[in-house]
């Protein structure tokens, strides 16, 4: 494989058959930023055409995974482009990492923040540290959960407790998050990668004909259940959201009572 050329906001490794990718905005918490969004867009779209990758293991540098949308790049918009088509990225971003043909592994640590969990759910295989938080703070904010994470969580953890993490926008841990059914294991804090890497080898071993069909067969089952196909028009509500009064005030409020440091 010829490796992508260099980006501001990931790191990528390669190990055989096997691919690390790092957000790497350590400084920042790994928020995701337009740019970072884009590039994991750029780079879902190289993975698809490349059969010597069989598993991607996505993780964070620093000390978090996510700590969520970017809030200082969130509303801003590159040139000639629509504030719909910004609020859309996520989503896009989400449905790229979804649909690369590679099994995909995310090794989380430390806080795993609203869009930081929505990958989280788009990758196949999760593995978390047990001192890992979890937190959906969008309606805290004013907003709604987009980027078709409401349709990820449902499927994964069922309606009434998806109601229940958005709504009151509770934190919660690592046990719980494998209680519910939402990663397939905790391991010792430090301890993610290497074990994600671990499993991405042992399954890069097996024939590359079966670990394809088998996820495409899981996804396609998953969309049959709960389909991500309306969630385009989670960029429409963003969109408002930012522009509705009391949305706006909410977020103000909530980004003045701020306690996660993102520095």
């Amino acid at each position: 494989m010829v490796l992508p050329p260099e980006f501001d906001t990931l790191k990528t490794t390669l190990e055989g058959a096997v691919l690390h990718v790092e957000f790497n905005r350590p400084d920042r918490l790994n928020a995701l930023s337009h740019r970072l969004l884009t590039e994991v867009v750029e780079l879902c779209a190289r993975l698809r055409s490349e059969r010597d990758i069989r598993v991607v293991v996505v993780s964070g540098a620093g000390r978090a995974f996510s700590a969520g949308f970017d809030l200082d790049d969130f509303t801003s918009t590159a040139a000639g482009e629509s504030p719909r088509d910004g609020a859309d990225l996520g989503r896009m971003a989400t449905e790229a990492l979804t649909d690369v043909p590679q099994v995909t592994i995310a090794a989380v640590h430390g806080h795993c923040v609203g869009g930081g969990l929505v990958l989280v759910g788009a990758c196949d295989l999760r593995i978390v540290e047990d001192g890992t938080r979890f937190s959906i703070p969008e309606v805290d904010l004013g907003i709604p959960l987009a980027w078709g994470g409401l349709p990820r969580l449902v499927r994964e953890i069922g309606p009434a407790l998806t109601k229940e993490l958005v709504l009151t926008c509770r934190p919660f841990g690592s046990a719980e998050a494998k209680a519910i059914g939402f990663v397939n294991e905790v391991v010792a804090d430090g301890e993610a990668v290497t074990r994600a890497m671990e499993m991405a080898a042992g399954l890069a071993a097996k024939p590359l004909y079966a670990l394809r069909t088998t996820k495409q067969q899981v996804n396609a089952l998953m969309e049959e259940m709960v389909g991500t196909g309306r969630s385009a028009a989670d960029a429409d509500a963003l969109v408002y959201a930012l522009r509705d009064p009391e949305s706006r005030s909410a977020s103000a409020k909530y980004l003045a009572s701020r306690t996660v440091r993102r520095t």
